[in-house]
């Protein structure tokens, strides 16, 4: 594993961030109430909006954050009050034909019942459970991620997914049918066997034949197929290693450390990527800061499962990348309505993609979330909402 002399977050400074980020929260209450985050800020503010965005999920999760670490009332009724939005969103079909229900669900309603008992909030996470199972393709083994299931141009998976299947895992050790595990395992295998390139980088987008059979990766979201979209690879380490907490397979560390490797080898100085990491220091391209909290996620985790030099090490990089987002990517002024980390990147258009430009050098929604998670995994025993 790849090393760096970059300062590490010390524990006070890592409780003075997670404290910042938690006052942002409260800031933010009064303008989020009855609505929802974009999935991005416009000019550094968040405007709100309905319940129908794949991120909607993220606000909520800053709020059961904020109350784990304050254990202020007014966090925990604010947290409620977002469930039954997601209730009805589930359960009317508002915007759900599509892979991203662990993203809309974990951090809102299984957080909200781990931390609540609340029951409405478990009901919606099931419910959503047996949405994601209806994209399921047994002919291929994936979850295929949006568009018409019958439709062959839309066979394919994307690596986000990863991040999805933590809630299957939920749902079957809630209810005891092994239903949703083995279709997220399978999912998984697939996952590993296409998204992963051998030198341990991503693809975006996998595509699949309707028999089953591979056709071809794609990195839809960066800047290029051949290149290397920073958020896919984060998602793919914090992927991995999240599914090794559920099933302690060896291939599943082995594509952690192999994806990890290759994101370590293309950082650049103060370890925060740029967008896509086929660039390097020096590029005018924007960063996505929300990469390295999700990265620091991962690493926080691989921490607890691996043996006790390289827990240590994942654990030194976690603290590291932390330092860099504290000290230059938190706003240095309070704003309402702000988010927790600047320089983020939703959609970068390049002259190979189709991604219509949304959120570039902007707060995201997730970036902000995982930061707060990062800092939260960084200072306690947490356990996951994923």
């Amino acid at each position: 594993m790849q090393t760096f002399s970059n300062p590490v977050l010390s524990r006070t400074q890592a409780e003075a961030a997670l404290d910042r980020a938690v006052a942002q929260v409260r800031r933010n209450l009064p303008l989020y109430a009855g609505c929802c985050q974009n999935h991005s800020s416009v000019n550094g503010v968040y405007p709100p909006c309905g319940n129908d965005q794949w991120t909607n999920g993220f606000w909520p999760g800053e709020i059961w954050l904020a109350y784990e670490r304050t254990g202020d009332p007014d966090f925990r009724e604010a947290g409620l009050a977002t469930v039954p939005s997601f209730h009805r969103r589930i359960v009317e079909k508002i915007v759900v034909d599509h892979h991203d229900m662990g993203f809309l669900y974990s951090p809102s309603c299984v957080a909200a019942w781990k931390l609540t008992g609340d029951k409405t909030a478990r009901e919606a996470a099931l419910l959503a459970a047996d949405q994601l199972l209806t994209r399921f393709h047994p002919v291929g083994d994936f979850f295929q991620a949006w568009g018409a299931m019958a439709e062959p141009g839309n066979h394919r998976f994307i690596i986000d997914c990863l991040l999805n299947l933590p809630l299957l895992y939920w749902a079957s050790r809630e209810t005891g049918d092994r239903k949703y595990r083995d279709l997220a395992r399978r999912h998984i295998a697939t996952c590993l066997r296409y998204s992963f390139r051998p030198d341990g980088s991503t693809y975006h987008t996998f595509f699949l034949h309707p028999d089953g059979t591979p056709d071809r990766g794609e990195t839809c979201q960066g800047y290029r197929a051949d290149s290397f979209w920073a958020r896919g690879q984060a998602w793919g380490i914090y992927g991995s290693v999240l599914s090794y907490r559920y099933e302690p397979r060896p291939e599943y560390l082995d594509t952690f450390r192999k994806a990890l490797d290759f994101y370590l080898s293309r950082l650049p100085e103060d370890l925060v990527p740029y967008w896509d990491m086929i660039f390097q220091d020096g590029s005018d391209e924007p960063r996505d800061s929300s990469t390295a909290a999700i990265a620091a996620c991962g690493l926080l985790e691989a921490a607890a499962s691996l043996p006790a030099d390289e827990g240590a090490a994942c654990r030194r990089l976690a603290g590291q990348m932390l330092f860099s987002l504290a000290k230059d990517y938190v706003p240095s002024q309070v704003t309402p309505g702000g988010g927790q980390l600047l320089h983020g990147t939703y959609s970068k258009q390049s002259p190979y993609n189709t991604c219509v430009p949304e959120g570039v050098d902007e707060c995201t929604s997730w970036g902000d979330y995982f930061y707060m998670e990062a800092l939260t995994r960084y200072l306690t025993q947490w356990n996951p909402y994923w």
